[in-house]
């Protein structure tokens, strides 16, 4: 349930933003959207973690800002894999994974999704 939920959130966000800054990124459904944040969903838990580990010395040496680099060249990747996704520069994708970044943390950190277990 709350991969389903940060799904929803994600996809609702890149909508949202590709409406505030549609020079520079751009989403052109819902559908799209949503393939977006599942295929960014498991860049995630796939490749994020070696790249967390083999840039950890850049991550340290710029307190963890170069860990937006990281978001910014995965969100890049999702957007060669999507169609309808689309950055318009490589500085647009590491705002956008700023953006996103923030707005994960804020609404996964107080949301409390539970599971009923039969």
């Amino acid at each position: 349930m709350r991969f389903i939920v940060r799904l929803a959130i994600n996809m609702l966000t890149f909508l949202l933003l590709s409406m505030i800054f549609p020079s520079g990124f751009r989403v052109d459904s819902w559908g799209a959207a949503l393939l977006a944040a599942f295929v960014l969903s498991i860049l995630n838990a796939i490749i994020k973690p070696i790249l967390t580990i083999l840039t950890l010395p850049l991550t340290i040496l710029t307190f963890g800002f170069f860990a937006i680099v990281v978001n910014a060249m995965l969100l890049e990747v999702t957007a060669d894999l999507v169609g309808g996704f689309k950055f318009s520069s490589f500085g647009w994708a590491m705002i956008i994974a700023l953006i996103v970044s923030i707005i994960n943390t804020f609404l996964t950190k107080d949301l409390h999704v539970q599971v009923e277990r039969h």
